[in-house]
């Protein structure tokens, strides 16, 4: 099936753990390349994220974000540092004594010490495993996307190589007219040169001409060249690189059949191919 790299995925988690979303963009690339957004304590998941993006994805340049907001199962607690506590109560009794001072240390004081209030240590595994089985589902959205787009391309693309049968077509029913309005023209001026030129100069000539006329084996190639474009979008395999080759081999025999026309009509056909030859490489871009 046709995958294209242009797609976007989001899904979301809401439960005990708390909120995580993840959001994949992507977009066309030669390789496979990602940035990662991450929270600082889900960070470590980064090296596990890779492996299965690179597992899943061929090719496109993603935008990989993640966001969590702790839920109260998640949530980390406070405890108090009763040691310290201890300690300040103790110096706050010695230096009253001291001073003779009768003022007393109060409960907010102690809390706005640093090292009073400690952040319990957090089990984070249940967020974790959470988080990438979520990432999972988000990259089967991301494929199923990627699938639907490619299916909207592999359409696009036929209807272009259906049109550049038609112009084929179009310059073969040309070309006899074309060879017979030529032929006229060179008996016309040879005519009126034919006592002075060389015979065998005049052969060697009509031989170069006739080549240069000759456009079947072009058209045979476009036509080859077609029928394997849509053999390619049948496939069940990454098809972008040797889509782009074969918009190559096109453009080239276009190029060739341009150069070696004389006629007008024949010059706009290979025009015209030319055209939809560069809107199929367009569409290809953003094929995997």
């Amino acid at each position: 099936m046709i995958s294209s790299m242009t797609a976007f995925a989001r899904e979301e988690y809401r439960g005990d753990l708390g909120i995580l979303s993840w959001e994949i963009r992507s977009v066309n690339h030669r390789y496979l390349e990602m940035f990662l957004r991450l929270p600082e304590e889900l960070r470590v998941l980064e090296p596990m994220i890779r492996e299965h993006i690179n597992a899943r994805l061929g090719r496109g340049k993603l935008d990989v974000s993640l966001k969590f907001k702790p839920g109260g199962v998640a949530e980390a607690g406070l405890s108090v540092n009763q040691r310290m506590v201890h300690q300040l109560v103790n110096a706050e009794r010695q230096i009253a004594d001291l001073t003779d001072l009768n003022e007393s240390l109060r409960s907010g004081d102690l809390l706005r010490w640093p090292g009073v209030l400690e952040e319990n240590e957090q089990d984070l595994t249940p967020v974790k495993q959470q988080a990438m089985a979520l990432l999972e589902t988000t990259i089967d959205s991301l494929i199923d996307n990627r699938l639907r787009e490619g299916d909207r391309l592999g359409e696009i693309i036929r209807q272009r190589c259906g049109s550049l049968k038609l112009q084929v077509e179009q310059v073969r029913d040309l070309m006899p007219e074309v060879l017979d309005g030529f032929r006229n023209r060179i008996s016309e001026r040879l005519s009126e040169v034919l006592d002075e030129m060389d015979e065998t100069r005049l052969e060697q000539e009509m031989v170069i001409l006739a080549q240069r006329l000759d456009v079947d084996e072009e058209m045979d190639r476009l036509e080859t060249h077609l029928d394997e474009v849509e053999r390619v979008l049948a496939a069940d395999e990454p098809i972008g690189r040797r889509l782009d080759f074969l918009m190559q081999e096109l453009n080239r025999e276009a190029n060739t059949l341009t150069s070696k026309s004389t006629s007008v009509d024949v010059t706009r056909a290979a025009v015209e191919m030319k055209v939809l030859i560069e809107q199929m490489r367009e569409q290809i871009q953003n094929i995997e």
